[in-house]
């Protein structure tokens, strides 16, 4: 018999299948996501047991965008969120934006309504045509690179660019398109061409004279931030810092990119900092920005003492403040550098180091209460914190007075990361990028939160259960948005009822909802640090709580600075601050996040 010749019909998958296969090729192991109708196809192909991508579903699409932003965070991968198309996809916009604002490499993957209906009145219609929503446009404002994938040969061309520009000299999220029909076509497997990232452009010219003024300074003052973290450059710092004889200060997100022990650290510089980081810069002869270009909340305190020091910024963005811009790769600048100074460390100048700013007691904000509602200070429960913090954990810490209090007093953990969102400052944020970074990496991870953060996105907890996510969720409970609180009582002279909230057994509820997890109620921070320990020790998440006094003003520069404070009802006057004259102008004074901050406005 005549054997039948073998089939020359090409093998076909479907687009979906394709996608996934190359995510798996360019190192990705995680898709954090919620599922939905015009996204389900891409979750079908990523869902394969045993497969090399673990799927986690989340509840809320704001968490699924920071889990990807977290993981990115503390691996330095590509972080992956999937979505559906309207609602869904719209939910993704305030995680991009923090990933699109702090330079992190975040691929979103969102689903659309087939494209035979574009037009038409289909559901969640957002093709831009016939009047719909335009997603294309939306979503171009949170990213480096969106495009719609309306064909599916397309995915070749598109998909390695989206990579790139995510991973690029200024990372950033990168925003597919993907249409449900296209999602579902057949196409013939094939490997796509890896993604290229251009290298960084060479300016020795720039950086010789950068060398030649830092060679000249007897005192320098380096403020590092998160790009050092990002680009996997905290030994280059230390070297450089060392060849300087320099003393380090690091912005508020980037409390880990330096030894917070070492004895040339100065501290945290702007709103949530220490004052040893302008009294250090008042005497540098040059300030050498790495990582950070030194936004506002870097900046605050520091602007008059700038004005008047010569500024290097290593950075791939100019810089906010004037200055020599050296915008080559961190790693390799800060190592050309080096190597044009004189090799072997050299002290720092003597300095005062990070003391902490002591806020005076505040009055009562609401009505006499049982004195076991308030157990404590932020300075006892993050010293509770600090006493069972594993040494290789990483933090990540929310907004608001929880978060001021945490990067002024907590030190960062010798080997993990220190994170906090300051390119949005969205609260809630933790709750998904704490998750994120325990499943990327397996290490114990605490996430700092206040009460009003664990309102808005706290039933992420219910996904760290489901995953046995090594997190430890420890909230910091006030009743209250306390930051909005202090803001009313400071300067609109009194507290909006709204801003406090009935008191809540948070570790009860939590209790209740999820029997199976480890939830205390802590009532001192001795209490506090043994149910630290106990979560440190277990393998899956631990809930802790630990009250608070609304009225307890956190180390936050705009409130501890303010003049005439006493003119304010329920404000007493700040002891040891100097007076700091207001003046009409656009420009913020050094106490002020904004121009707008000049001091109290009575209503009514």
């Amino acid at each position: 018999m005549t054997a039948e010749p073998a089939s020359t019909t090409p093998v076909r998958v479907r687009l979906v299948d394709q996608l996934a296969a190359e995510l798996a090729r360019n190192g990705v192991r995680h898709v954090f996501g919620v599922g939905g109708a015009n996204i389900e196809d891409l979750f079908d192909a990523l869902h394969v047991p045993g497969g090399p991508i673990r799927v986690v579903v989340a509840k809320h699409e704001f968490s699924a965008a920071t889990m990807a932003d977290g993981q990115a965070r503390v691996t330095g991968r590509l972080g992956v969120v999937a979505a559906t198309s309207g609602g869904g996809a719209v939910n993704l916009l305030p995680g991009l934006a923090e990933s699109y604002a702090s330079r992190v490499p975040v691929l979103a993957l969102v689903g659309q309504p087939p494209t035979t209906g574009e037009g038409r009145g289909a559901f969640q219609d957002s093709s831009g045509r016939a009047g719909s929503l335009d997603a294309r446009r939306l979503f171009a404002s949170v990213s480096r690179f969106c495009a719609r994938v309306d064909q599916p040969d397309a995915l070749a061309e598109l998909l390695p660019r989206a990579i790139a520009a995510a991973r690029g000299r200024v990372p950033g999220p990168a925003v597919l398109l993907l249409p449900k029909d296209v999602q579902q076509a057949l196409v013939e497997p094939r490997a796509l061409a890896p993604a290229t990232v251009p290298a960084d452009p060479a300016d020795p010219v720039t950086r010789d004279r950068a060398a030649r003024l830092l060679r000249a300074a007897r005192r320098v003052l380096v403020i590092a931030g998160e790009g050092v973290a990002a680009a996997d450059a905290r030994a280059e710092l230390a070297e450089l810092a060392g060849r300087l004889g320099a003393w380090v200060a690091v912005s508020p997100d980037a409390k880990d990119v330096f030894d917070n022990a070492d004895a040339r650290f100065a501290g945290v510089a702007g709103v949530m900092g220490h004052q040893n980081v302008a009294d250090c810069l008042r005497r540098a002869d040059a300030c050498l920005l790495v990582g950070t270009r030194l936004p506002d909340l870097a900046r605050a305190g520091l602007d008059r003492a700038l004005a008047g020091t010569p500024v290097v910024c290593v950075d791939p963005e100019p810089p906010f403040v004037p200055g020599i811009a050296l915008r080559d790769g961190i790693r390799t600048t800060l190592r050309e550098l080096a190597d044009l100074l004189t090799p072997g460390a050299r002290p720092a100048p003597a300095h005062a180091g990070p003391a902490p700013l002591c806020a005076p007691p505040q009055p009562a904000l609401r009505a006499a209460e049982p004195a076991t509602t308030h157990a404590g200070s932020y300075a006892g429960a993050l010293a509770a914190v600090e006493g069972a913090l594993p040494a290789d954990a990483h933090v990540f810490v929310d907004a608001g007075n929880a978060g001021a209090a945490a990067i002024h007093l907590l030190p960062a953990p010798r080997h993990g990361r220190f994170v906090v969102a300051v390119g949005m400052g969205g609260m809630g944020y933790t709750f998904g990028a704490g998750i994120g970074a325990a499943l990327a990496t397996g290490r114990r991870t605490y996430v700092i939160a206040g009460d009003g953060s664990f309102f808005m996105h706290g039933m992420e907890v219910h996904t760290a259960v489901e995953q046995a996510a090594p997190v430890t969720f420890v909230i910091l409970n006030n009743n209250a948005h306390a930051m909005c609180a202090s803001r009313e009582r400071l300067y609109l002279g009194g507290v909006h009822p709204g801003s406090l909230f009935r008191p809540a057994d948070l570790a009860a509820g939590v209790a209740g909802l999820f029997p199976g997890l480890a939830a205390t109620r802590a009532a001192t921070p001795a209490q506090l640090r043994r149910a630290l320990l106990d979560g440190n020790g277990g393998g899956g998440p631990a809930f802790v709580t630990f009250d608070l006094d609304p009225a307890e003003t956190p180390p936050f520069l705009p409130f501890l600075a303010l003049p005439d404070t006493a003119s304010v009802p329920n404000t007493p006057s700040v002891p040891n601050t100097p007076s700091i004259a207001i003046t009409a102008g656009a420009e913020p004074a050094e106490h002020e996040e904004t121009a707008d901050d000049r001091g109290p406005v009575h209503v009514g």
